[in-house]
């Protein structure tokens, strides 16, 4: 913890010792010009860089007020000192003072025009950020007997929402989870992410079988192709790219006393995290993806053995070990999970935000920042502490589940 401030200490240090530079750099460029004039006399001409100043404050601030400021120090050096002071000529200080009010002015315009798109970006992203919270809701504290925690990473430069999609869900059948991941990745995979989680958080609730939750997910995602195909090519329907759409799921429910039971559609087994200890969960081999092929006739959640209090499910997607470093080599998922389970242990087990915060600083760092897909991580942790339930006819017990 103390490590982690030093370093928050260092960067914002750093970050303001770069704004401090960025503003008066307009005014130690006029000031190098004047002396370099002063002591190298060249009849003036040196005094014609001065004009650089307005769009050096531009280029650094973006504010009308530095652009200004910029111009004025410019001005003011045009004037002489002494009978022979710097820019002695009147020529040259009529000619140079004319180049400065002309880029005061463009640069002017500029900084209006860069405020007024910085304003657009802020709103775009005020709109990312409120659309990532309708897809990828924040969790909980708390759903029933189960502590959860997830993030989730965009590929894509300048993106808060992508392929890669999460829910977890309490229902009178318990904690259901879903997982998946979108063929594609970015902001072109949404409206299928969409189409996902609005059928799982509906269907959880209607389905006591998890083979069903599953089938009506395989509805959504053709109806989805459907619509999609018939706005995007009227005469086809879902033919060409759209035929090849596909998404890996891994659905996990876990019941009050802990029986976990899952249905795995072409995506990576969770890791079980028991006392310390991080295994993989691979009870099975996993169905193709969403998609790609119709689903079996004959549906039957996979048993994965029962979640003690303490223990947990670690769920992540292919982007977490497809993250490679400038060596070429990839994330060592299961090594940074057993480090971070390490360091988040309580005694009531592993903080799952502790968990998922840490394997996440340790794939950017392993990844400098860049990473070649989208990444979902979801920890859930069972407590085996269920909250008590409303009381029979109050208003809360009256309202749908």
């Amino acid at each position: 913890m103390i490590r982690t401030w030093a370093r928050g200490g260092a960067r914002a240090g750093t970050a303001r010792a770069r704004r401090a530079l960025v503003f008066v750099l307009p005014g130690l460029w006029v000031l190098g010009v004047v002396t370099w004039e002063l002591y190298h006399p060249a009849g003036g001409q040196p005094l014609q860089l001065l004009a650089a100043a307005p769009a050096i404050a531009c280029a650094g601030t973006g504010r009308r007020q530095c652009v200004l400021l910029g111009g004025v120090c410019a001005l003011l050096a045009l004037v002489p000192v002494g009978p022979a002071g710097p820019g002695a000529d009147p020529g040259a200080r009529v000619m140079t003072c004319g180049a400065i009010l002309v880029v005061i002015a463009a640069s002017y315009l500029t900084a209006g025009r860069r405020l007024r798109l910085v304003r657009e970006l802020e709103r775009t992203r005020e709109v990312a950020a409120a659309a990532q919270r309708v897809l990828l809701r924040p969790l909980p504290p708390r759903i029933d007997g189960v502590v959860p925690a997830a993030d989730h990473l965009s590929a894509s430069e300048g993106a808060v929402v992508g392929g890669d999609l999460y829910e977890v869900v309490g229902t009178r059948y318990g904690v259901r989870a879903v997982i998946g991941d979108v063929r594609g990745h970015g902001l072109a995979a949404l409206g299928t992410v969409a189409a996902m989680l609005g059928s799982f958080r509906e269907a959880v609730h209607d389905e006591p079988e998890l083979a069903a939750v599953l089938r009506r997910l395989e509805r959504a995602h053709q109806r989805h192709l459907r619509e999609r195909g018939a706005g995007e090519q009227p005469a086809g329907g879902a033919v060409g790219p759209l035929a090849e759409e596909f998404v890996t799921l891994l659905l996990v429910q876990i019941a009050p006393d802990g029986a976990v039971t899952a249905l795995n559609c072409g995506h990576p087994w969770p890791y079980r995290i028991d006392c310390g200890a991080v295994a993989e969960v691979a009870p099975a081999e996993p169905m193709p993806p969403l998609g790609l092929f119709p689903l079996p006739e004959r549906l039957s959640a996979v048993r994965c053995g029962r979640l003690e209090p303490g223990a947990g499910l670690f769920l992540h997607t292919d982007g977490a070990f497809d993250a490679r470093d400038a060596a070429g080599e990839f994330f060592p998922l299961a090594q940074q999970l057993r480090s971070s389970v390490a360091a988040a242990a309580t005694p009531g087990g592993p903080a799952p935000s502790a968990v998922v915060g840490g394997v996440r600083e340790a794939l950017l760092r392993h990844a400098g920042g860049r990473l070649p897909d989208d990444v979902a991580l979801v920890m859930l942790r069972h407590d085996g502490v269920r909250l008590p339930e409303p009381v029979a006819g109050s208003a809360i017990a009256r309202l749908p589940r």
